[in-house]
């Protein structure tokens, strides 16, 4: 059985926050405020706005996968900042579940790598994991250029975005890129608040001074993580026994260390953990201060931020947790110029 999607599709100008993009000449990136220069080459992949909405829709459309069920949006939605709160593990085709949790999508320009392992080193190629995954799409590239061919929408889309309807595995995965380039969140009410907008409560405050002592190492400002991969001693899944980063790079001194995720949008990003396994702030927040450092002595390659006790009285856990929720972006999670677009028509036919 082949998929085949038609698409009526109507081309919207994107309406992004005016603090974090501009619109003028295809320039629809702009670094916010106070942030340092992003990782990603523009010069390589230039951005556009119908590269931009190619993508959209490519994120959106199920074609890449091979039962023609599974989106990226499938694991990525925009309401749990771009993962999925149903599910400790990912989804994929014929009810397979994954190995991880789906980790968030947002300021991925800033990223010099991906998944949580570290196992893609560029954007641009990032897409091409899941779709090949056999737990997840188990699709091939080939194939998917291949279905795009055959529909109606495909090569106009292509043709406006690169000025021939030629559709490509590279022009495809570089469209999807772009979609995910413009995922920007920088407009919570911490950023309000670092842009003199507005004002932290006393709580908020209390809990963004313990943030500052005991979680800024890893989770550094703004962007909210370091971009390192690091062993929180989490004990290994004895289903999963997933090794995190050890298994790209055989260095044992990397055996389960796995990316730290940004605590952006951490309100809605659970479960939390590689494999979901904590479904609530306050279940970290108990590891982290009451389990993590009996594992101290168990593996040579814990993070040295968690070798010495993390001690938060009842009281304090609440004042982080209400600074951990000025993360919160709204105008990111309810972007309209990230969901799926609207006027498409969904025609599955059988070849």
């Amino acid at each position: 059985m082949k998929t085949k999607i038609v698409f009526l599709l109507f081309f919207v100008v994107i309406g992004i926050a005016a603090t974090a993009f501009r619109t003028s000449n295809d320039a629809l990136f702009a670094v916010p405020k106070g942030w340092q220069k992003p990782a990603y080459n523009f010069q390589q992949n230039p951005l556009s706005k119908q590269k931009i909405e190619l993508g959209r829709a490519l994120f959106y459309d199920p074609i890449l996968s091979r039962n023609g069920m599974v989106s990226c949006a499938s694991c990525h939605s925009q309401y749990s900042a771009f993962t999925h709160g149903d599910h400790a593990l990912s989804h994929g085709i014929h009810d397979s579940i994954g190995t991880r949790n789906a980790p968030a999508l947002m300021n991925l320009a800033w990223q010099r790598v991906f998944m949580r392992d570290g196992a893609i080193n560029h954007l641009d190629m990032q897409a091409l994991a899941p779709i090949s995954n056999p737990s997840e799409m188990g699709e091939n590239i080939t194939h998917v250029v291949a279905k795009m061919q055959a529909t109606t929408i495909y090569p106009q889309l292509f043709a406006a975005a690169f000025g021939d309807s030629v559709i490509t595995g590279e022009r495809t995965l570089k469209a999807i890129a772009q979609f995910m380039l413009i995922l920007v969140s920088s407009n919570a009410k911490y950023d309000s608040v670092m842009r003199k907008q507005a004002v932290f409560t006393a709580q908020e405050r209390k809990g963004y001074t313990l943030f500052k002592k005991h979680c800024a190492t890893c989770h550094t400002e703004p962007l909210f993580t370091n971009h390192q991969f690091m062993n929180n001693g989490l004990p290994v899944d004895s289903t999963l026994r997933d090794v995190g980063r050890f298994s790209v790079t055989q260095n044992p001194d990397d055996s389960l260390k796995f990316a730290v995720p940004t605590l952006r949008n951490i309100e809605f990003s659970y479960p939390y953990m590689h494999d979901g396994r904590f479904k609530r702030l306050s279940d970290v927040l108990h590891y982290y201060t009451a389990i993590a450092l009996q594992n101290r002595t168990k593996n040579h390659t814990l993070a040295k931020e968690l070798q010495t006790p993390i001690i938060l009285s009842s009281d304090e856990k609440v004042d982080l947790t209400a600074f951990l929720l000025t993360l919160t972006d709204r105008i990111f999670l309810f972007n309209s110029a990230f969901s799926f677009p609207r006027n498409i028509v969904f025609e599955t036919a059988k070849e």
